[in-house]
């Protein structure tokens, strides 16, 4: 793994805990899907972004708010980790830049940053809205913005379509294991690497910056991160 000049970060799931009852909402009202009971906001924002995707279809004026709305429910339901301000606080005095790179709308993303206090930490702030698309598009914005090679970019996930995402942008998938049993299983689809913390992110970059500065013949560290895979 290359030095890491960047961190992209999607809020839901990997700075905080985001409810699953709206995203189930806007999957209902949009698509008709029943609302089932989910226990991880999580899977059901990224189980509705592949329908937003596969639907492919314009939303009107009137659906567009209606799904912000939700969305911003969503924002003030959120509890953000204990770990992301201590976190963003070394990265950014290491130099590494910042990202946020989303599929929420441009309203919830500007809601949640303004409630943690968080946007002093970024570099970018990207989202469905500004990005003109979900999933992948966030992230390709971000990189392309920054003028930053993707080789050199992590992307915090905590679920199956996070980590899919990654590699087919070609940054780094760095596994938020939020629930251990999860993770076991997120962890056969090869991610770049693991942590259970925000803490444990700094000593990972620090760890793949003194990998890359060591000479050759040196013994090396392992790039699977502070926890491994």
């Amino acid at each position: 793994m290359q030095a890491i000049e960047g961190v992209l970060f999607e809020p839901v799931g990997c700075l905080a805990e985001f409810p699953s009852g709206p995203f189930l909402e806007i999957a209902f009202r949009l698509f008709g899907r029943k609302r089932k009971t989910s226990q991880s906001g999580s899977r059901s924002y990224w189980h509705l972004l592949n329908l937003i995707q596969s639907a492919s279809k314009k939303l009107e004026e009137s659906e567009r708010q209606r799904v912000e709305a939700l969305e911003v429910q969503a924002v003030a339901a959120a509890s953000v980790y204990a770990d992301v301000v201590p976190a963003l606080s070394e990265l950014k005095a290491m130099s590494v830049k910042l990202f946020i790179a989303s599929s929420l709308s441009g309203a919830a993303i500007s809601r949640f940053l303004d409630r943690y206090s968080l946007n002093q930490f970024f570099s970018a702030v990207w989202n469905r809205d500004n990005a003109v698309g979900v999933k992948a598009a966030p992230l390709q914005a971000a990189i392309f913005g920054a003028s930053l090679k993707p080789e050199k970019v992590m992307f915090i996930a905590d679920t199956l379509e996070g980590l899919k995402i990654a590699q087919t942008v070609g940054v780094h998938s760095i596994l938020m294991m939020n629930d251990p049993d999860e993770a076991r299983r997120l962890a056969l689809h090869n991610p770049s690497g693991g942590i259970v913390s925000l803490h444990e992110l700094p000593d990972f970059i620090r760890l793949v910056a003194a990998e890359n500065s060591s000479p050759p013949g040196a013994i090396r560290f392992s790039s699977s991160g502070p926890t491994g895979i």
